[in-house]
């Protein structure tokens, strides 16, 4: 029986495909000698077919990655915190800052504070230090 003829009938077999099957090559003859499903099946027993093993991805540099994190080499790169981090930051800033605008509301031009309180909202201001340069610079105060 051909070679292409054993090798199929291994595959089904072993439930696998057709590439993954080995025939030793020191013994060829007693491949090409088979003739039925059973007697590939001795050959499988025998060891003359085998099956490749699967091929997954390698753990190499996975192991060296781990090696490195035990020194302390490798961290969590350039991720910056978690996204709820920028939020409560974010609050903490408008917080403080629309607290500042209540202290010297009083003492605001007429229709400055509603003004200066929408640039808190949109986010123009990056600190409280800012608002009061920008309440200085623009001549708001009373």
């Amino acid at each position: 029986m051909s070679m292409k003829t054993v090798r199929r009938m291994a595959a089904s077999i072993l439930k696998r495909g057709e590439s993954a099957v080995r025939i030793s090559p020191d013994r060829l003859t007693d491949a090409s000698s088979a003739l039925t499903r059973d007697d590939v099946r001795a050959l499988i027993l025998q060891g003359v077919i085998t099956v490749a093993q699967k091929r997954s991805t390698s753990r190499a540099r996975g192991r060296h990655n781990d090696v490195l994190r035990r020194k302390g080499r490798k961290g969590p790169g350039s991720t910056k915190g978690h996204p709820a981090d920028k939020k409560k930051r974010w609050i903490s800033h408008v917080r403080a800052q629309r607290t500042y605008l209540k202290q010297v509301k009083v003492s605001l031009k007429d229709g400055a504070y509603r003004e200066v309180y929408l640039k808190v909202k949109g986010g123009m201001f990056k600190s409280r230090a800012q608002l009061s340069h920008y309440i200085n610079d623009n001549n708001l105060m009373k």
